[in-house]
């Protein structure tokens, strides 16, 4: 068997020596990556928009009712709608047994008679009439709120709309002032009525677009706006909330007052802005910070001015350039 030249062996055994070293280096290192950026995840400096919103759940009510209470105490002798009927302005609702109201307003009647027969008696005898005079005022008096008893005893409505509820039967006794024995409301212009978070509420104001979706009406929403936000807070269990008014454009069909929904207030809107996720940015004191991953795999902590807080990014107004990669915080 011929042997290779000694030249050749001392080149071939060098060549694999150099070879497992430099395997040996690949398993050490790996692919030169910093193990303490092992795994770690980033999100790219975009460009676009910006939306905050506020959310919280409401109820549907209609934005114009009334109701309408008898003028006199009184024994209800007809009742003349029933709930879900129409009425018109001025419609009459149910009355009250007038022979009450009737006598009294007869008796007020007489004695106003009776203190001007008396004035005049006292003019035509040349006497002093003031006393006379302030009976006869008194009288006067009597006979108008008699009169308004009367009157009192038929209910009109005080709208046009669709009765809501009857709160009273004939033969039930109706007390003068007494709300709402009917209640009327216009179905047909409805708007919803929200509780708001104190945190929240600072940031709602009257104008703002609102989406509002229906929990009885699966795919069902409609565009709103915010008419008014109420000046004071409701505290329940410790819980502060303000109340705020949406108006609806458009309501869908099957749409009824009491519903359960939904509404959306937009709050701000930054377009064609720098932004980043809203997880990436820390904020200490008033200082708002990210963790930049250069193009070497390390990092830097970086701080940025923030413009637009929105619920899933922040606009940067300074401080990241698009396409920049930025570190989010560990996944749980």
């Amino acid at each position: 068997m011929r042997r290779l030249p000694a030249l050749l062996v001392n080149l071939l055994l060098a060549v694999l020596v150099a070879a497992a070293v430099g395997w040996s280096v690949l398993l050490v290192r790996g692919d030169d990556q910093d193990p303490k950026t092992a795994g770690v995840r980033t999100v790219a400096v975009a460009q676009g928009e910006v939306t905050a919103t506020v959310t919280a759940d409401g109820k549907l009510e209609s934005a114009m009712t009334a109701s309408a209470a008898f003028g006199t105490t009184g024994t209800v002798s007809n009742v003349y709608v029933k709930v879900g009927q129409r009425v018109t302005a001025g419609q009459l609702l149910a009355k009250v047994d007038p022979a009450a109201a009737q006598r009294r307003l007869d008796l007020a009647e007489a004695n106003l008679q009776a203190a001007t027969d008396a004035l005049d008696r006292a003019a035509d005898a040349g006497l002093a009439t003031e006393a006379a005079e302030n009976e006869v005022a008194a009288a006067q008096l009597a006979v108008d709120d008699a009169m308004a008893a009367v009157t009192g005893t038929r209910l009109t409505a005080p709208m046009s709309g669709t009765v809501t509820a009857v709160n009273g039967t004939v033969g039930a006794t109706a007390k003068e002032a007494e709300d709402g024995f009917v209640q009327i409301a216009n179905l047909g212009d409805l708007q919803v009525r929200a509780a708001i978070g104190e945190a929240g509420a600072t940031r709602v104001l009257a104008g703002q677009l609102a989406t509002i979706t229906w929990s009885a009406l699966p795919g069902a929403t409609a565009n709103g706006r915010v008419v008014a936000v109420d000046p004071s807070a409701t505290t329940t269990g410790g819980m502060v909330t303000y109340g705020v008014t949406v108006g609806i454009d458009t309501l869908p069909a099957g749409a009824k007052p009491g519903q359960t929904v939904e509404v959306t207030v937009t709050t701000g809107t930054a377009a064609n802005v720098t932004y980043v996720n809203a997880a990436a940015v820390t904020l200490s004191g008033n200082q708002y910070t990210v963790t930049v991953r250069k193009d070497d795999g390390t990092t830097e902590t970086r701080a940025v001015r923030v413009g637009l807080a929105g619920d899933d990014a922040y606009q940067i107004i300074e401080g990241l350039t698009v396409g920049e990669r930025v570190v989010l915080p560990e996944s749980d």
